[in-house]
């Protein structure tokens, strides 16, 4: 079998908003296949379903789907730390006959051993967004995550405070893309003498313990005036436990990625900058390159960077901006 429709390659820089006109009026496959196997079956697996970054991942991949005439597929655990229901769904795509795997992985080394499997039962395997230990993966689109953390940085040192003292709350250590995150983030303060990390912490991808866990960050170290963190839940759990303690004026948030509620707390002041990534692209693109690998294409580039933005109060009305932080609103409107 392979993909019909004409191959094209398409920028990493793919507007976040293109094609989800498609999610809305089809809606994605099914997890359960009962779909025509006379097409390709493209499984796309990532680290959860519920958030708005993964419902526009989805988007991007169904939208590729449906341009290549693919069954796509989508399935994730009901947490971000549930690596092995996804080792699960990997070896229940490929008995159920996946052409392809699209890849988002939970733990950068507990999903080796079975995307490794998955390869060497012939299925392609291609990672968006958070890398795996493996070296039979065929390609990688995400975010540069460790660029992505410096911007971050710059974010942070280009406040007025006289000194930066700041917390970090960030997801779980097994998960490389907020690990790399970090690290661009620690690389571009260090020997600046005004920032000073003052605590960091590690929690489950949840806002609820983000939340629990910044409340005593704060308390235990009055001193903190900006904290930092690194995808959608910590970032809501960060902004709200701002919000609880009255501190937005006091404490500067930097976080990741944007929903209704992350914008609207960048409006009210909670939350400060948010560094806004492209999961469209990233969903778009993995089906995409999914596709050129079952029909046999060399893929020139492999590992391939999808944008970032830094969304700000100040800069947050500018139409492009408003696209950015509005995917779905704009179809609408």
């Amino acid at each position: 079998m392979k993909c019909s429709g004409k191959i094209r390659r398409t920028a990493a820089c793919l507007i976040i908003c293109f094609g989800i006109a498609v999610f809305t009026a089809c809606g994605l496959y099914d997890k359960d296949i009962g779909a025509d196997r006379s097409k390709v079956y493209v499984a796309v697996i990532t680290k959860s379903t519920t958030s708005e970054y993964w419902k526009t991942t989805f988007a991007g991949a169904n939208a590729a789907g449906a341009e290549y005439n693919l069954v796509v597929t989508y399935d994730g655990p009901e947490n971000e730390e549930d690596y092995e229901t996804q080792n699960n769904m990997i070896r229940k795509a490929v008995s159920d006959g996946a052409d392809a795997i699209v890849f988002s992985a939970v733990d950068y080394n507990a999903n080796a051993s079975a995307i490794n499997e998955a390869v060497e039962d012939g299925v392609k395997v291609v990672v968006i967004d958070s890398d795996v230990n493996s070296d039979l993966v065929s390609c990688r689109i995400s975010t540069d995550n460790y660029k992505a953390g410096q911007m971050v940085g710059e974010a942070v040192v280009s406040g007025d405070e006289d000194l930066f003292k700041v917390g970090i709350v960030n997801f779980d250590q097994n998960s490389e893309n907020g690990q790399q995150r970090e690290k661009g983030f620690r690389d571009s303060v260090e020997g600046n003498d005004k920032v000073s990390i003052i605590s960091a912490v590690h929690v489950n991808s949840t806002t609820e313990e983000a939340k629990q866990a910044t409340i005593k960050m704060l308390e235990d170290n009055p001193e903190i005036n900006i904290i930092v963190t690194f995808n959608e839940w910590t970032s809501l759990g960060v902004g709200y436990a701002v919000q609880e303690l009255g501190m937005a004026e006091k404490v500067r948030v930097v976080a990741f990625d944007s929903n209704v509620v992350s914008v609207g707390m960048l409006e009210t002041g909670e939350v400060d900058a948010l560094i806004v990534q492209n999961p469209y692209a990233m969903g778009y693109l993995g089906v995409e390159y999914a596709c050129m690998l079952i029909n046999g294409e060399k893929i020139k580039e492999t590992d391939i960077d999808t944008t970032t933005t830094l969304i700000t109060r100040e800069n947050m009305y500018i139409p492009d901006n408003q696209k950015v932080l509005f995917p779905f609103e704009q179809i609408k409107n």
